[in-house]
């Protein structure tokens, strides 16, 4: 039986994003990325932009809030007081669960791996590949100078690993969170593809 739901983490630079939308068409699920980003904002009053940067990376204002715990009073998480990246993960989470309901679809990001842990008809994925191959990726798809790539790619993905800790409580990227993890920069993009969806289609 085909996998329903495939979520996509991914390091910043890999072409995880690339990677899910083909996975997407190949298989004619929907593709939830930017779509997602969007319905959480209209749900939340957040902006779009807001809500792509504190939907997935951990702030700064949020770490110094984790390192303080002034967030975690006696009213922490009542509606009014609740933390900005505390009601956008309450939300994502929700709606996270309500797409995986509805129809089959392919999830990038935002802890989508751990939300849907306990559904046995999902598959996880994580795309990595070299520094080389990520700064290429990230000059030609984002305009990032060359001067500012390396460090650009290493805090994306520290803020990824931080939001995934802080949320989740384990290690973004770690092997034993997902069903397949690949090597874009080895395998190419869509040999990838390939790889997910002939795995999505046999189990």
């Amino acid at each position: 039986m085909a996998k329903r739901v495939i979520t996509i983490s991914r390091e910043f630079g890999s072409g995880g994003r690339r990677i899910g939308k083909m996975v997407a068409e190949a298989l004619g699920y929907a593709f939830y990325d930017r779509q997602l980003i969007a319905m959480v904002a209209k749900e939340s009053g957040f902006s779009v932009d807001f809500v792509e940067e504190t939907g997935e990376y951990a702030t700064k204002s949020l770490l110094f809030s984790i390192a303080t715990g002034s967030y975690y009073g006696q009213n922490a998480f009542t509606p009014d007081s609740m933390h900005p990246a505390d009601k956008i993960h309450v939300l994502q989470n929700k709606i996270i669960r309500q797409i995986a309901e509805k129809e089959p679809c392919v999830i990038v990001g935002r802890c989508a791996d751990y939300i849907l842990k306990e559904r046995t008809d999902c598959m996880h994925v994580f795309i990595h590949a070299d520094m080389a191959f990520k700064k290429q990726r990230a000059m030609a798809e984002y305009g990032i100078a060359v001067k500012d790539v390396e460090k650009a790619l290493q805090k994306k993905d520290k803020g990824r690993a931080n939001h995934y800790k802080h949320y989740t409580q384990q290690s973004w990227g770690f092997a034993g969170n997902y069903n397949l993890t690949l090597d874009s920069g080895m395998f190419g993009l869509e040999a990838c593809r390939d790889i997910i969806v002939t795995l999505a289609k046999r189990f």
